[in-house]
């Protein structure tokens, strides 16, 4: 058996509505709260090695250089930021990074074609020893320019194998990037971090980020006539 309703609880559900002035304040100051609940702060995080990370929270490492988003320059727009969704599925599957020095044609002749392209990419530049030495380590020399998507090395500039290896990891034939796009700008491979003053805490650097893998074998497929596998 049920058991009814109070009066005073049917009286209430028998009300007439609420006026339409009232409904669309209350439904502003809903829209406005959860807004400013949504809102924080997103930190762009420069590591010892120059790889640039994306956080809600501050670096903790003190060889970090922490800047927050809303205040970093234009011209250091995150790889990524805006893009449309087709490319940036492929950015997040086969990054391009392109290694290259002062003084060199072909690094210029690589970088116009990615930039034409509209192919998002990250630059490292190799100008000292240590830089030199870490492209050797990466690649097995330290020629540049060089170029790499995903996992796979293309040592040299050549116009057509960059473009058949842009091609299989699935970047567009034309640009499709928005026109407020800035390419993050180019770092040293090896970035290292001046003390601001002599500690007898101080210990050994800290190790050097991972580098991509190597060279894979390159493996011909009737799917994928160039034979570039991924």
């Amino acid at each position: 058996m049920q058991t009814p309703f109070p009066a005073a609880h049917t009286a209430g559900l028998n009300a007439s509505p609420l006026p339409r002035w009232l409904l669309a304040w209350i439904c502003g100051c809903i829209v406005s709260g959860s807004g400013q609940l949504q809102a924080q702060t997103i930190y762009r995080i420069v590591g010892p090695d120059g790889q640039v990370t994306f956080s809600d929270i501050p670096g903790v490492s003190s060889a970090n250089k922490v800047t927050p988003v809303d205040k970093a320059a234009a011209s250091a727009a995150p790889i990524g930021a805006a893009l449309p969704f087709e490319l940036r599925q492929v950015v997040g599957k086969y990054p391009v990074t392109l290694y290259t020095s002062s003084n060199c044609a072909p690094c210029d002749s690589g970088r116009s074609l990615l930039t034409s392209r509209g192919v998002p990419f990250s630059e490292k530049t190799i100008n000292t020893a240590q830089d030199a030495a870490a492209l050797q380590k990466l690649s097995g020399n330290n020629a540049v320019p060089l170029l790499t998507v995903g996992a796979q090395h293309v040592a040299g500039f050549s116009a057509q194998e960059w473009t058949d290896y842009l091609s299989a990891a699935g970047y567009p034939e034309r640009s499709s990037l928005p026109a407020n796009y800035r390419p993050p700008p180019a770092a040293p491979l090896i970035t290292t971090e001046k003390p601001n003053a002599p500690s007898a805490t101080a210990s050994a650097a800290a190790p050097a980020a991972p580098l991509p893998p190597p060279v894979t074998d390159r493996k011909i497929s009737p799917s994928n006539p160039t034979g570039i596998q991924f």
